[in-house]
């Protein structure tokens, strides 16, 4: 009698067993395909700012075992290649930080950045294990960030380079440099949070280009008045300023209702 009740509960066990198994095995591959799509996403977010410092940051990571890169991102950890970009970290590392210099140095790399933003979301996407198509989109989405965060930074720089002081330009660079490290360090180990981190910067990002755009747009027009010998156009600020003075002076000297207007 023993032996058939064991062999009932043992039958109503494993079922259970199986299902907390199963139970598991869709929570780690939940957290797989967070843990891949933190890394497409910020590869190709991090590529758009500093392009050396996330191939070396990836290659680093994964060459001391810190994070098992997938495959498409192991050749990152090849010495050959973390040499290059090193060198090529330390060139952008003193260009970044020197005024017209940095503009200059953006408006070059928007031909590499972005295709290498996609290249390394591409690669990241190879995590998922999925096919050709899956990872054009990825590389399409990193593409994207990439693009948005370049033009984000190259427009910024062109604004604070109308400063005559290199005190932003050096501090702007020492930023962009540890939010690239920090936020592929995030991405690695915290991937939620930097989707959520990486959700506010995009929501930031809609809002100030325009603003960046605009402010461009007003300053090549002051630089181009200015070598035609002709008036430079006031800055919104001014312009604001002029108005308020006009305000302020009709209503301190209201006209005398009997004199005629001018003509």
């Amino acid at each position: 009698m023993e032996k058939i009740v064991n062999k009932s509960a043992l039958a109503l066990e494993i079922p259970r067993a199986w299902y907390h198994i199963s139970l598991i095995n869709r929570a780690s591959r939940s957290m797989q395909t967070i843990d891949t799509l933190a890394l497409t996403l910020g590869a190709g977010w991090a590529a758009g700012i500093n392009l050396y410092a996330a191939i070396l940051v990836l290659g680093y990571l994964g060459m001391t075992g810190d994070v098992v890169l997938p495959p498409g991102l192991e050749v990152l950890s090849d010495p050959l290649v973390m040499t290059i970009a090193g060198i090529m970290y330390c060139i952008e590392f003193f260009a970044d930080k020197t005024p017209g210099v940095d503009s200059g140095w953006d408006t070059l790399h928007t031909f590499i950045r972005i295709p290498a933003g996609a290249l390394l979301a591409a690669g990241a996407a190879s995590g998922f294990e999925v096919n050709q198509a899956t990872e054009l989109a990825a590389a399409l989405v990193g593409g994207t960030l990439a693009a948005g965060s370049h033009f984000t930074k190259a427009g910024s720089r062109l604004l604070i380079n109308t400063s005559p002081e290199p005190v932003t330009n050096w501090t702007a660079s020492i930023l962009e440099d540890v939010a690239v490290i920090g936020g592929l360090w995030t991405a690695l180990h915290y991937p939620l949070a930097f989707i959520g981190l990486l959700a506010l910067f995009i929501v930031l990002v809609i809002w100030l280009l325009p603003k960046i755009w605009r402010a461009l747009k007003r300053l090549f027009q002051r630089i181009v008045a200015f070598f035609k010998g002709e008036k430079v156009p006031p800055t919104q600020a001014q312009e604001t300023t002029s108005r308020a003075e006009q305000l302020k002076a009709l209503f301190q000297n209201p006209p005398d209702p009997g004199t005629p207007p001018k003509k």
